[in-house]
């Protein structure tokens, strides 16, 4: 595994790979590395010729400085995992490779990113869509893969892609849960020992909403039970409870078509986000808006 941190080498490599007729697969990550990023690199080792992991902490995506300030570095160990999975690179690049002096460009994309974590954190998806067209362009990527639990954040890459005409494929991969059902993210090593035994709730009060707007339960009264629910079991705010349509987000107040229920949560300080997938409703015999005890 090479580490390269300058624009320029890692250029020069990807046009010889291209030259040979490889392929390249791309993995772009904050770093601070768990198995859903590790499941990512394995998707991509599967579809590609040649793998790339990015590290670059974004500060653009970023709408506390706080938040960034406390955001894990772990370079060292990430490099360490990475190179037992026998990648070919690993790009971490100087700031001055992705915002050189005078940077002046953003790309913002408007209706996927409207809403949800669009609402709660002001010009995060802007720094998204900026800094994975530079990372993309960069790396030269064929393929791209995305978890789906920043499913948000997948549908405004997607759009970044289509709208530029940019060459890579988006490959996007499922959630990958800690054993207990908490959604794998970075953030969860913030996590208190007590937080961390409550922080399961927000996975499975999510589930028991969705199989109740599945059934035909009111939404509006599932969303409110689901908020209750994890305001009781210990998590300070609800940011948002949600059902939105896949692809293309707009708010539902009735599961009449295929859609995604989202929720963010704030527990010990952290902040939480979470989503699963919910059919149209069937409309079978259901106590509206009931959610099972969270167990």
């Amino acid at each position: 595994m090479k580490i390269i941190r300058h624009k320029s080498e890692l250029r020069d490599l990807t046009i010889s790979w291209h030259r040979a007729g490889d392929t390249i697969g791309v993995v772009l990550t904050m770093g601070a590395l768990h198995d859903g990023h590790l499941s990512l690199v394995k998707n991509a080792q599967s579809r590609a010729d040649r793998v790339i992991v990015t590290i670059f902490v974004n500060p653009r995506q970023f709408n506390n400085p706080e938040d960034l300030a406390k955001y894990p570095k772990t370079e060292d160990s990430d490099a360490h995992i990475l190179e037992s999975l026998d990648i070919d690179v690993l790009y971490v690049p100087e700031p001055g490779e992705i915002y050189p002096a005078c940077f002046s460009t953003t790309i913002s994309v408007s209706g996927v990113s409207d809403g949800l974590c669009g609402s709660d954190r002001p010009g995060h998806f802007d720094g998204v869509a900026t800094v994975v067209t530079k990372l993309l362009l960069q790396t030269d990527a064929d393929y791209t893969f995305f978890g789906e639990k920043d499913f948000q954040q997948l549908q405004v890459v997607r759009r970044v892609v289509a709208d530029l005409d940019l060459k890579t494929e988006i490959v996007a991969c499922p959630t990958v849960r800690e054993d207990d059902g908490l959604a794998m993210s970075s953030r969860n090593l913030r996590l208190g020992t007590e937080a961390r035994e409550v922080s399961p709730v927000i996975g499975r009060v999510l589930e028991s909403a969705a199989n109740v707007i599945g059934r035909g339960g009111n939404v509006a009264q599932a969303l409110e039970t689901a908020c209750q629910a994890l305001l009781v079991a210990g998590f300070d705010e609800v940011d948002y409870f949600e059902l939105r349509s896949d692809p293309d987000l707009q708010l539902l107040m009735s599961a009449d078509r295929p859609g995604r229920l989202f929720v963010a949560a704030w527990l010990n300080g952290v902040r939480l986000i979470d989503n699963t997938p919910v059919k149209a409703a069937s409309h079978a015999p259901i106590e509206a808006g009931r959610i099972p005890e969270p167990v």
